[in-house]
């Protein structure tokens, strides 16, 4: 007799399926978008929450350390509209269009929507769901949540979030800034964003998370990005939010032929943070640059894990990744690049290195290569190391003073990843945030 072994239920676990059952009615979308939903909860009902026998989550054991399931954000009121006026502060000095979400849901009275470009369409991804919007309906399938319970989740539980769209040829010349920030009681923000930027058009996309300290909201956060062929995206995502918040994003980016995509992560908050980028080289003759830095302390805990998919022949792509970890912080990168067997002509790189500024800090790093065609040309490397004493022994002779000395490394350590990044005024808005870390580890 085979007796049936069932997975005891965390409390979280339990949580998740108690909100989704009671509040599932009232979220936005029915028929097509309910069905979605459904099937993107039983696969989460199927397998929990992701733990450290599920290999891609081997460093970062979810199950364990989300101990309960926030209720949903509340929406905002009027008091903390005007209160979340002037959110995006941590890049402050850049001139961008800024778009402002609370507790996850979009506020159009308080964001720039004034004289919006021609080719340049945004919306609010609760309306189109509501009125089961085709562009928005006919892209959801293109996203397999069930490879990943995180999407999973998210496709269950989404609730706003934006619709832009570019059309062919527009080069817009402000930035785009999704402004995430929460306020009142802490809760679980499930949002979904879609961009498609048509060919040959241009777009710069910042997506920030701020939240102040001491708050412990949980974040899911997904980003849906299609590149047209010949079209150019900037992409930067900054995670400051309070050293509190659990906080889990993915990026899933196609990009066409011969388009070029720059996506960067900077990172400083969050208790527990993982990054997650899907990305596929559709067609020949694309570029892809991902960069990353993070700035980690306390017991924060950051994983950034990557999966590029050279689905064609004759692209290129860089990856360069730069962790510093101070106190007993946890660094966690894991890439993997796949090169299909018609990606003839493939050119892949991808580099991590962290940096260790207390012996209680731990980096985890897990490059990987599965390559499938025979002309191509892929590397990567990893390290983990203290500070060079010699470099620091020749500042410190030079009347620098030690704490300095060390900043001044950092800075030099973290600014080769930032370099990375095209526009001038994020560069310095970066720089900058790295200098008030350093400034805080000092006192």
């Amino acid at each position: 007799m085979n007796a049936e072994v069932r997975q005891i239920r965390t409390a979280a676990e339990q949580g998740l399926s108690d909100a989704y059952a009671a509040t599932k009615e009232q979220l936005p979308g029915a028929g097509a978008i309910a069905a979605l939903r459904d099937q993107a909860f039983a696969r989460f009902e199927a397998v929990g929450l992701p733990h450290r026998r599920i290999e891609e989550w081997k460093y970062t054991d979810l199950r364990a350390a989300m101990r309960e399931a926030k209720p949903l954000a509340a929406p905002p009121d009027a008091g903390t509209r005007a209160r979340m006026r002037d959110a995006g502060v941590t890049v402050a000095g850049v001139e961008a269009r800024r778009l402002i979400f609370i507790n996850g849901m979009f506020v159009p009275d308080i964001s720039d929507l004034v004289a919006l470009e021609p080719g340049l369409t945004i919306g609010s991804m609760a309306d189109a769901l509501a009125a089961a919007d085709p562009f928005v309906v006919s892209r959801f399938g293109r996203v397999d949540a069930s490879g990943d319970v995180a999407l999973a989740l998210n496709t269950a539980f989404m609730g706003d979030g934006a619709v832009i769209r570019v059309a062919p040829g527009t080069t817009l010349q402000r930035p785009l800034h999704l402004v995430f920030t929460f306020d009142g009681a802490p809760g679980a923000s499930f949002v979904r964003s879609l961009v498609e930027v048509g060919a040959g058009a241009r777009l710069a996309l910042i997506e920030s998370y701020e939240s102040a300290e001491g708050r412990d909201d949980q974040v899911n956060a997904v980003v849906e990005l299609m590149v047209g062929d010949k079209a150019h995206v900037d992409h930067v995502k900054i995670g400051a939010e309070s050293t509190g918040a659990l906080h889990v994003a993915s990026l899933v980016a196609t990009i066409g032929a011969d388009a070029h995509l720059n996506t960067f992560v900077f990172n400083t908050g969050g208790a527990l943070v993982r990054n997650q980028l899907f990305l596929t080289l559709d067609k020949s003759g694309a570029t892809l640059r991902v960069g990353g830095a993070s700035l980690l302390k306390g017991r924060q805990h950051a994983d950034l894990t990557l999966l590029l998919d050279h689905a064609s022949g004759g692209c290129q792509s860089r990856e360069v990744f730069k962790t510093v970890l101070d106190e007993r912080s946890r660094g966690v990168f894991q890439g993997r690049i796949i090169v299909r067997p018609k990606a003839q002509k493939t050119d892949a790189r991808m580099m991590s290195r962290a940096l260790l500024l207390s012996e209680d800090a731990e980096a985890d790093n897990k490059p990987e290569l599965e390559i499938f065609a025979d002309d191509v040309q892929c590397g990567h490397g990893a390290t983990a190391g203290a500070l060079d004493d010699n470099l620091k022994f020749y500042l410190m002779a030079r009347g620098i003073p030690e704490k300095e000395a060390e900043a001044l490394l950092v800075q030099a350590f973290i600014g080769e990843a930032i370099e990375g990044i095209e526009h001038a005024g994020l560069r310095d808005a970066l720089m900058e945030a790295s200098v008030r870390w350093l400034e805080a580890r000092s006192g």
